[in-house]
């Protein structure tokens, strides 16, 4: 599957952003879905992520309350709706599949990957 992710761009801190996920190659619904993000000079960090059908989703605490990730089948497409943004969540972002019965929050578990899109939050 190969994922194509858009969205990203500059924001004022308190702004929202949508992000989008775009799969080709193969049905989206086949993967475990979850986006992912890295700042400057720092590690992969996990943000959130879904599970096949969009029944059950996970946020990481610094992110929970104000953003939602969710899924379209239909359009092979997840969906990271980010709001309240602040300074502190300026990364590259990047979506991520699965086909693993059990997925986590490591970015090892994750074997497809998009090419990451920009989100700058100025203060």
């Amino acid at each position: 599957v190969q994922l194509q992710a858009s969205g990203g761009g500059l924001v004022q801190a308190g702004g929202s952003l949508r992000l989008s996920c775009v799969a080709s190659g193969r049905a989206l619904s086949r993967y475990f879905m979850g986006w992912f993000r890295q700042a400057s000079g720092k590690e992969r960090e996990f943000v959130a992520n879904i599970d096949w059908s969009g029944g059950s989703t996970y946020h990481a605490d610094s992110v929970k309350g104000r953003f939602t990730i969710s899924r379209d089948n239909d359009k092979n497409t997840v969906y990271l709706q980010m709001n309240s943004l602040r300074p502190e969540d300026t990364a590259v972002y990047y979506c991520a599949a699965s086909w693993r019965l059990r997925v986590g929050r490591s970015p090892s578990q994750y074997d497809y990957w998009g090419q990451g899109t920009q989100v700058t939050v100025s203060s």
